[in-house]
């Protein structure tokens, strides 16, 4: 607008031109491509998520090595007759008890390839015991290790595939057999120390 305009509008020949306030700026946006999934960890979070919520296997690597030793439990429950024959060693398949022992032997040894983010540990010791009782067998197996993570999912695994093979031996007699339940009973050493469970 020139000096003529500006007076005419001033004395309202012209309109005059709106003021416009100045835009503020817009809010940022994100920048493109894939974003992120899963909740950010937080402190004190479990450790096998990373940032993300992503799934991970956790470095132990500054660990110190220390000697564990970790006691897992398991019952199979089966009728009179699988445990009359169990007991005589009459059973179809042969024996069971000793075949359910080499398996949970056995699969303490596969644990990292059967559990997702588990370590590959040295495994030092395995004991597995069976137990017939008065409505089942009771199933006991410890495992011994000195490294920088514990040990009780070796434990766990070894009871439940002893759990699954006897079950895999009696089937023929008793097709309602079934595991009772699988669990920690013992651990010691490590950073947590040690653990008994008050047996029931």
């Amino acid at each position: 607008m020139n000096q003529d305009e500006s007076r005419r509008a001033r004395d309202g020949a012209l309109p005059a031109e709106p003021v416009v306030p100045p835009r503020e700026p817009a809010d940022p946006q994100p920048a493109p491509g894939p974003q992120p999934q899963g909740t950010p960890r937080e402190a004190g979070a479990l450790p096998h998520l990373d940032e993300s919520g992503h799934a991970r296997m956790v470095d132990i690597t500054a660990k110190p090595v220390t000697a564990r030793t970790a006691t897992a439990g398991a019952r199979v429950r089966m009728s009179a007759e699988a445990l009359e024959l169990l007991s005589a060693g009459e059973l179809p398949k042969g024996d069971a008890l000793a075949v359910a022992r080499l398996a949970g032997i056995q699969a303490v040894k596969k644990t990292p390839d059967l559990v997702p983010l588990a370590h590959p540990i040295a495994v030092h010791g395995v004991d597995v015991a069976l137990v017939p009782g008065t409505q089942g067998v009771d199933i006991s197996v410890t495992v011994r290790t000195a490294d920088r993570t514990g040990i009780e999912m070796e434990a766990l695994t070894g009871a439940s595939v002893a759990a699954l093979s006897l079950i895999d031996m009696i089937k023929a007699v008793d097709r309602s057999a079934w595991i009772e339940y699988v669990r920690i009973d013992h651990k010691s050493g490590g950073r947590s120390g040690e653990y008994s469970r008050d047996r029931r």
